[in-house]
């Protein structure tokens, strides 16, 4: 039986970090396989964009007026 107990904290926290640090690693690969198998079996289906007409300078100007005009009011109604 060891009489140093500073010691005996030292190597019962080198094995809690051990089992952790152990545990962390198997899990990343257990993650990647998973990954792996799942892009395997249920492959990303691509999502088509939405055509729209190309936006004009004054609809855009327009569209960030029209935010700041709300954010402020809205701004406004919460001070009362």
């Amino acid at each position: 039986m060891e009489i140093n107990l500073v010691t005996e904290a030292f190597k019962f926290m080198l094995l809690g970090m051990g089992v952790v640090f152990s545990f962390l690693v198997i899990m990343i690969f257990v993650l990647k396989a998973q990954a792996a198998l799942l892009t395997k079996y249920f492959p990303e289906k691509k999502i088509e964009a939405i055509k729209r007409p190309p936006a004009t300078a004054s609809s855009n100007e327009a569209a960030k007026v029209a935010a700041i005009v709300a954010a402020v009011q809205h701004h406004k109604n919460l001070k009362g």
